[in-house]
């Protein structure tokens, strides 16, 4: 692409008044009205002064910010540009909503995540942003991420496991078969924190929103109030094996299946394993299908042995289950180069879990713990947008900060379900913006009215008009 020789470009100027750039946002901010976000803001939220006043209002303009792209309070100044004002119902400016966010205590970041809560119950009513959750299984994966910071200046900054100085994030998803992953919990921590620390009051929340959304799922639906649900499934790295975060979720009647560290008992247990026909091949990088013999050819083996967890503490903190151990050949670099093998060295990753056999056989088991990496694209779709920096010094901020990206991811991710089309569904909210939320438009006044004028020929017209014609057949005003 090159520019026009025939028709140049001499002139720039910003005065049209009747222009907006993130057009999507009419239809998005309108779902989040009817989900509840701007009520359950104002019901919930106890923010004092008169930075606290209108709570709905402010948190809604957080989150439409958020959605739009905004990364730093800074950015929210994209919802005062043009005819926003006109379009929005009195959009704050950033000053007001870092004054807003400053105020923030811990109990008021509580309060918060009770409207995150319900909020995504609003948002599952209105759209299959969680669908199959009544029906299907249900996967819940539990990790935490450093957001980087610079300076000393940020309350409970610190250098965690990564080396990095930064805040610690743990968050909380939930999949299912037929719905990309959306988040049912989250936690602002000290950057130095261990990774297990407050994972078992988590995974509790997590699993009770679950628990709602699929009560709700199961009144709305008239043929499903017979069917046995199938359990949720907790998924975690090594860092989160411990009684705690095991014991809560299976206190909540969900299974788990848990990365678990090479340690003694974990070696004795993998040497038991010692028949070669234990062992099967599984699909794995560089594995050859063999039609006639409905086998996979790979270096890549699993075999599984039973195991109870932590046998060596109490009792009431044992836990039955299985071990499944996924081995592949050491391929690292000699200290010989010349030095060959006489047998095959192998390394272990293994994991447990206390999935019925019946249901998950132990390469199907396999298969479905690896899928646990899907939540380090949900961290990497965060740092994308709203988590990119944590704005204030004040750690409460911050932390109210990642509950209105949660919400904000999450009521992305919900429009995108709108538009019925499989891949915009799936979409990480980075697309989902590029194409339905950051669309220009030119809005002009009718009795009273409002028309959005949008590029002809945009590509995604179908789609955005699929969310649009579902969110906004109403007559009063959208508010930010």
């Amino acid at each position: 692409m090159q520019l026009s020789h025939t028709r140049p470009v001499a002139a720039a100027r910003f005065d049209d008044p009747n222009l907006v750039s993130t057009a999507g946002l009419v239809p998005v901010m309108a779902l989040a009205q009817a989900s509840g976000l701007l009520t359950l803001a104002d019901e919930h939220l106890s923010v004092p002064t008169d930075k606290g006043a209108h709570a709905g209002r402010k948190v809604g303009s957080l989150v439409g910010g958020m959605v739009a792209g905004a990364d730093s309070i800074a950015d929210l100044a994209l919802l005062r540009h043009g005819a926003m004002g006109a379009v929005f119902d009195r959009p704050y400016a950033p000053s007001t909503l870092g004054s807003f966010l400053r105020e923030f205590t811990f109990g008021h970041v509580r309060q918060l995540d009770a409207v995150a809560s319900r909020f995504l119950r609003g948002l599952a009513a209105r759209t299959p942003v969680v669908a199959g959750i009544d029906t299907g299984r249900v996967l819940v994966d539990i990790d935490d991420s450093i957001i980087e910071v610079h300076g000393h200046g940020k309350q409970g900054s610190g250098y965690g496991y990564s080396g990095i100085r930064g805040l610690n994030a743990l968050l909380a998803t939930v999949t299912t078969d037929t719905a990309a992953p959306v988040i049912v919990g989250q936690r602002l921590r000290r950057g130095a924190c261990g990774s297990p620390r407050g994972a078992a009051r988590m995974v509790a929340d997590a699993l009770a929103t679950i628990d709602r959304l699929r009560t709700a799922a199961t009144d709305a639906a008239t043929d499903a109030t017979t069917a046995v649900v199938p359990k949720a499934l907790v998924r975690a790295d090594s860092a989160f094996y411990g009684y705690p975060t095991l014991g809560a979720a299976i206190a909540a009647g969900a299974d788990v299946s848990v990365t678990v560290r090479l340690t003694s008992t974990i070696k004795r247990a993998i040497e038991s394993i010692d028949d070669d026909s234990a062992w099967t091949p599984i699909e794995y990088t560089n594995a050859l299908y063999d039609e006639d013999t409905d086998t996979w050819i790979s270096r890549a083996e699993v075999a599984e042995i039973d195991f109870t967890a932590f046998a060596s503490q109490r009792k009431a903190h044992r836990i039955p289950g299985r071990l499944v151990v996924r081995r592949i050949p050491d391929l690292r670099p000699k200290k010989d180069p010349g030095q060959g093998e006489l047998f095959d060295i192998w390394r272990f990753h293994a994991f447990f879990t206390t999935t019925d056999p019946d249901d998950l056989d132990t390469v199907a088991a396999d298969k479905l713990h690896r899928h646990h990496a899907i939540c380090e694209q949900v961290h990497a779709d965060l740092k994308n947008s709203a988590l990119a920096h944590l704005p204030s010094n004040s750690f409460s901020a911050n932390a109210a900060w990642l509950v209105c990206a949660v919400m904000a991811f999450n009521l992305t991710r919900a429009a995108g379900t709108l538009t019925s089309d499989p891949k915009l569904s799936k979409a990480t909210t980075g697309t989902i913006r590029r194409t339905l939320v950051s669309v220009p438009a030119r809005i002009a006044f009718s009795a009273r009215r409002l028309t959005l004028h949008l590029p002809r020929g945009w590509p995604w017209e179908t789609a955005w008009h699929s969310v649009f014609d579902r969110t906004c057949g109403r007559n009063h005003p959208i508010i930010a």
